[in-house]
């Protein structure tokens, strides 16, 4: 591998990772070469990601600038008229991103394929919803989301505005490999300009934000709200602050230390609102101003995060709760026929029966919107009227604008569902227990474990390979009526009663990830609470044996 690294050397463009990489050769650092030079970046829920660094297994100018080659080598092949319609490109505010973004544009233009470009950082459901409006023919977002600080990313979209899936995926890491060998061909920036090459697009922020709010009517029945808000040092303040102020929601206090983008996060530990301690700063903000809502966008704008009052303080909706509740709004003032909704495998069956009290059609997908956007895509096709999708980890899609998850179009509907409950005397909270006393109390836990080390991977996949080979036959002296697994290493348990767990291996991060789901029925109004001590009871022995047959 050290002959693969002083090979690397001579083609990396970067002096910062030739220096890095020329260190631990000289240092003869075999496991952090090992590291490095032992695999390469794959295509997963949310195409590239990785640390920053050296070498293959690396997010780095060399990486970027492969990517982008058998991108457009395979959008040459696929899309007859990409040199005319082109490809949209964006950035967040993390190191390189800026750098990266300037490789895409190289590489492409050098290609012979247009690039549009916006003059600033822009949150991905811009970007996304910009390849969808100009008809691009592919998209490149460059962001690693939530991860942690040292991460970048590489998001691409295909011609329909959604995120790749097979065969593209395949099909550009195949192109990848086949010009990774060669010298890449680069225009440089100056030169693709003076072509005409590169076209600027601020004017879509103005645009998504006028076409996203008008989305939402002013409801008779909205009462004043007051939001308090975090970006978390990312790239939506600017965005969501547009469109709930056109949509007629005005009164919002920021965190302020937060709301400058910044890709150091430097009053985070991880960016990302699910983690313990990244609302704490925005939960205290909501206290001082006496908010009647609570919401964080992660960094790339493409989740949201929300609280809503309860007493003295504020509760924190999960992921579950936030997409039954917007389901559940969505379908109610749909109109369309055929009206259908999708999730995650690892996301709430609960939303079948809130589909189904309003005769929608529910289908479960893989996990990640490239999935369900996709699949959206063909139901349609077919007749059927997609009103919304989600995944419990903060993702939502609620309008066909944008064919991803979008943490502003999302925000903008819990404010909007906050204001009208707020007439009547009600909370999101009061909302969500409402649905609980309908349909039945969906207690839900997520456990990650995450691995460190080069060795990571493979003992990712040996923790799988364990509980593929012994199944447990029970979990929480629940009997398991099936086993399958829908996808590589998700591992997926129905359980006797409706109860469900499975684990996977995470697209973006270096962990494993448990799902598990406990339903109790709720007898009456009074038993509300009672059901919800029996689920989480229940749903704790299902975690605990899980855990125990993956030697976790």
């Amino acid at each position: 591998m050290f002959d693969e690294a002083r090979a690397w050397l001579e083609g990396d463009p970067d002096p910062e990772t030739r220096d890095e990489l020329q260190a631990l050769i000289d240092a003869h650092a075999v496991d952090a070469i090992e590291d490095r030079f032992s695999g390469t970046l794959q295509f997963g829920t949310a195409g590239l990601r990785g640390l920053l660094g050296a070498g293959p297994n690396r997010m780095n100018r060399v990486t970027v600038s492969r990517a982008t080659a058998g991108l457009c080598a395979w959008l040459a092949t696929q899309v007859p008229d990409a040199s005319t319609r082109g490809i949209c490109v964006g950035r967040d505010a993390r190191p390189n991103s800026d750098v990266f973004e300037q490789d895409v544009i190289e590489v492409a233009t050098a290609a012979g394929i247009p690039v549009f470009v916006f003059s600033e950082t822009v949150p991905t459901p811009v970007l996304a919803f910009a390849a969808l409006r100009l008809r691009a023919a592919g998209g490149v977002m460059i962001t690693a989301s939530h991860n942690p600080p040292g991460y970048n990313g590489y998001k691409v979209y295909w011609e329909n505005g959604a995120q790749i899936i097979p065969p593209n995926d395949a099909g550009i890491a195949k192109e990848i490999e086949r010009v990774a060998p060669k010298p890449i061909p680069r225009l440089p920036l100056a030169d693709a300009h003076a072509a005409g090459l590169v076209r600027e697009i601020d004017a879509l922020r103005a645009d998504y934000i006028a076409a996203i709010a008008d989305e939402v009517a002013a409801a008779p029945d909205r009462a004043p709200i007051r939001i308090a808000y975090t970006a978390l040092h990312g790239v939506a303040e600017r965005t969501l602050r547009g469109v709930l102020l056109r949509a007629g929601f005005d009164d919002l206090h920021s965190v302020a230390e937060q709301a400058v983008p910044d890709g150091r996060f430097p009053t985070v530990d991880f960016p990302n609102p699910e983690e313990p301690g990244a609302m704490d700063r925005v939960l205290a903000l909501g206290l001082e101003v006496g908010a009647d809502l609570v919401l964080a966008n992660d960094p790339d704008g493409d989740r949201v995060a929300a609280a809503a009052q309860r007493n003295a303080g504020f509760e924190l909706l999960s992921g579950n709760d936030i997409g039954i509740l917007l389901a559940d709004d969505l379908l109610r003032q749909n109109e369309a026929p055929r009206p259908v909704v999708l999730s995650t495998i690892v996301s709430s069956p609960m939303l079948g029966l809130v589909a189904a009290s309003h005769g929608a059609r529910w289908e479960q997908t893989l996990t990640g919107h490239k999935w369900i956007q996709n699949r959206a895509l063909e139901l349609e096709r077919e007749g059927q009227t997609y009103v919304f999708g989600y995944e419990e980890a903060l993702g939502y899609a609620p309008s066909t604008l944008v064919h991803d998850k979008d943490g502003i179009s999302s925000a903008l509907r819990l404010v909007d569902l906050a204001s009208r409950l707020k007439s009547r005397g009600r909370t999101l909270l009061d909302a969500r227990d409402a649905l609980f006393t309908e349909h039945g109390f969906f207690a839900d836990s997520q456990v990650s474990v995450r691995f460190e080390g080069a060795d990571a991977q493979s003992r990712m996949r040996a923790l799988i390979d364990q509980v593929r080979a012994n199944p447990p036959q029970r979990l929480g002296g629940i009997p398991v009526t099936r086993f399958s697994e829908p996808d590589h290493g998700v591992l997926v348990f129905e359980l006797e009663g409706g109860h469900r767990a499975m684990l996977r291996p995470s697209g973006t991060e270096p962990k494993v990830k448990y799902y598990c789901y406990a339903v109790d029925r709720v007898e009456n109004d009074g038993d509300l609470e009672a059901a919800k001590g029996r689920a989480r009871a229940l749903l704790q022995r299902i975690t605990d044996d899980l855990r125990t047959a993956s030697g976790c």
